[in-house]
C-alpha cells in the first residue's frame, strides 16, 4: 500500500522516543496470559476496555514513561476520561466466549470490547456492536475508511451494508523470517527475497542446503498444531499460495450458507502434500522437487514453540507474526543477518483459478475495538475510539509493543532508532499488507475452523492421506453450509 495522494505524504516527520523493545504476549492466534477482572465501583469518566496483559501493561505508566493513556490524552481525549483495562486471557477463542457471554447478557462494563479480527463480524451480524458510521464525525469516518489497511477494515464492517462497527486497533501479518548468512553459506543468494518471495521449491532447496552446511538441527519451523492458528493462518497461507481456497476464493470469506466447497481441489491437496514432504520426504504422498526441512514436532507447535529454535540460532527459517522482527532483528540477536519476506508460493496469481489467491500471501491477524451497545458511557467510549485514530497513538503502540499501525504507511516515516528493526523491512511489511488474506470470518467459522484444523493436522501427521483428509473435510463443510442455508430459509 503506497502513500496517499491527498497531500498526507508531506506531513512533518514524527519524532519518537527510543524504541522500547518488548515482545507482545499475544499473537493473532493467541498465547497464555493471566486472567483478571475489574472490581469495585468505577469513578465518573472511567471507560472499561477488555484486553490481554500485553495491552494492559502499556495502557498506563508511572512517571514520565510513555503510555497509551497519555497518548490518548495528547491526541485530544478529555483528561476527565480514563481507560481501565478488564484483563482477559490472550487465547482468542476464550476471549470470544467471554465477549459473547457479556453481550448476550446485555452486561456492561466492559464498555469497549477488544475483538479478534477473525470473529468481529459475527458480533456485528448479531447487533451486538455500535454502528460507528452513525456515531463518528464525518472527517474521522472518512479518514478511517480511506487510510486504514483495507484487509483489516473489512473485518470491522457490516458485510451487507459496509457500515463501520468496530475500529481496527492493529493488524498483524504473517512473515517468513530466515537467516541470510546461513542461506548464503549454503550456496544461495537470498537478496532478491526481500523484494519478491521465492517459490516454495526454491525456498526448500535453499533451506535444505543451508541446514546441511551450517549443521543446525532445524530447517523450517512453523505452526501446525491442531488449533485455530493452523486453520486461520499458517495453513491458510500455504493453501492460498498454491492457488487453493476453503470456499472458492476471497469473494466468499464473510458470508456462509451457499458457498462452494473447494478444499478437495487438487491445489489444496498438493499444498498438504508439500507440507507432508517437508516433514517426511519418504512419505508415499510426498511431492517431487521438495526437500525435507521441517521437524515432525511442528504438528504440536504453536507460535512460541516454533520460534524458540529459530531465535536460539538452531533453525534456518521460521513462519511467524510481526513481533518476531523486533525479537530477532536487533543487534543483540541476528541484526542485519535477519531476512524477512512474505510467504513463498507455488502457483502465481495469474495461474490461480479463483480470485484473491495464488502468489505470495500473508495471513491477516489483529484486533478491533467495538463499543458495547449496552454501555451507559457511550459518548466517553466513542471519544476513546476517536482518539485511537490519532497517528501519534498508533506510533506509541508500535513503539511500546511492536504492533503495526492500521495505517501501514506510518512505518515508512520513522527510522530504526524510532521503531526498531522493523524499519529495515518496511517494503516487506507493505507487500504483506497488500497480499493479506483474512480467514472466513462468519458466524459458523469457529465450528468450521475446528473441522479444518483437525483434518489438516491429521494429514500433516501422516495419520490420513491428504486427498482422503480433504474429501472428509469437504463433506463435513458441506453439511455445515447446508445447516446455515436451512437456518436462513434457503
Amino acid at each position: 500500500m503506497g502513500r496517499d495522494t491527498d497531500g498526507r505524504s508531506d506531513r512533518p516527520r514524527l519524532r519518537r522516543r527510543s524504541f522500547l523493545k518488548t515482545v507482545p504476549a499475544a499473537t493473532a492466534a493467541g498465547a497464555v496470559a493471566v486472567t483478571g477482572c475489574l472490581s469495585g465501583t468505577r469513578s465518573p469518566g472511567t471507560v472499561v476496555m477488555t484486553a490481554a496483559t500485553d495491552v494492559e501493561g502499556i495502557m498506563h505508566s508511572d512517571g514520565d514513561e510513555p503510555s497509551i493513556q497519555q497518548a490518548l490524552w495528547d491526541a485530544g481525549l478529555s483528561e476527565d476520561i480514563r481507560v481501565e483495562i478488564q484483563t482477559v486471557v490472550s487465547d482468542s477463542n476464550q476471549r470470544m466466549q467471554g465477549a459473547q457471554s457479556a453481550l448476550q447478557a446485555g452486561r456492561a462494563p466492559p464498555d469497549i470490547h477488544m475483538m479478534d479480527s477473525g470473529w468481529t463480524i459475527p458480533f456485528i451480524l448479531r447487533d451486538q456492536t455500535t454502528n460507528l458510521s452513525e456515531e463518528f464525525p464525518s472527517d474521522v469516518l472518512d479518514r478511517v475508511e480511506s487510510e486504514y489497511l483495507e484487509a483489516i477494515l473489512e473485518t470491522a464492517q457490516h458485510p451487507e451494508t459496509g457500515d463501520l462497527h468496530a475500529l481496527p486497533l492493529f493488524p498483524d501479518l504473517g512473515f517468513m523470517v530466515y537467516r541470510q548468512d546461513l542461506i548464503e553459506d549454503g550456496g544461495h543468494d537470498p537478496s532478491a527475497w526481500a523484494e519478491e518471495a521465492p517459490t516454495w521449491e526454491e525456498f526448500s532447496t535453499a533451506v535444505s542446503d543451508a541446514m546441511a552446511e551450517s549443521g543446525v538441527d532445524y530447517g523450517f519451523t512453523t505452526q501446525a498444531a491442531a488449533y485455530e492458528g493452523l486453520s486461520c493462518c499458517s495453513f491458510n497461507e500455504v493453501m492460498t499460495s498454491w492457488g487453493g481456497a476453503y470456499f472458492g476464493g476471497a469473494d466468499n470469506l464473510f458470508t456462509a450458507g451457499d458457498r462452494p466447497i473447494t478444499v478437495d481441489d487438487e491445489n489444496v491437496v498438493d499444498a498438504i502434500r508439500m507440507m507432508r514432504t517437508f516433514i517426511d520426504e519418504n512419505d508415499p504422498n510426498a511431492l517431487d522437487g521438495y526437500a525435507e526441512i521441517c521437524p515432525s514436532a511442528i504438528v504440536q507447535w504453536t507460535e512460541q514453540e516454533s520460534l524458540n529454535p529459530f531465535s536460539a540460532g538452531n533453525a534456518v527459517a521460521n513462519r511467524n507474526w510481526t513481533f518476531v522482527i523486533a525479537e530477532t532483528g536487533g543487534d543483540d540477536a541476528f541484526g542485519e543477518d535477519l531476512g524477512v519476506t512474505t510467504i513463498p508460493y507455488a502457483v502465481s496469481k495469474e495461474e490461480a483459478e479463483y480470485d484473491g489467491v495464488g502468489g505470495t500471501t500473508s495471513a491477516l491477524g489483529g484486533w478491533n475495538l467495538a463499543v458495547s451497545p449496552y454501555t451507559d458511557r457511550r459518548e466517553e467510549a466513542l471519544q476513546v475510539l476517536e482518539a485511537f485514530t490519532s497517528e501519534e497513538v498508533m506510533l506509541t503502540i508500535l513503539e511500546l509493543a511492536g504492533f503495526l499501525p492500521p495505517i501501514i504507511e506510518l512505518i515508512t516515516e520513522a527510522d530504526e532508532e524510532e521503531i526498531g528493526p522493523i524499519a529495515r523491512y518496511t517494503d516487506q511489511v507493505e507487500r504483506a499488507s497488500e497480499n493479506a488474506i483474512p480467514r472466513p470470518a462468519t458466524d459458523v467459522w469457529p465450528e468450521q475452523s475446528a473441522l479444518i484444523y483437525q483434518e489438516v493436522n491429521a494429514a500433516f501427521r501422516g495419520a490420513k492421506a491428504p486427498d482422503a483428509a480433504m474429501a472428509d473435510l469437504a463433506e463435513r463443510l458441506e453439511g455445515s453450509e447446508r445447516e446455515v442455508a436451512q437456518q436462513n430459509g434457503n
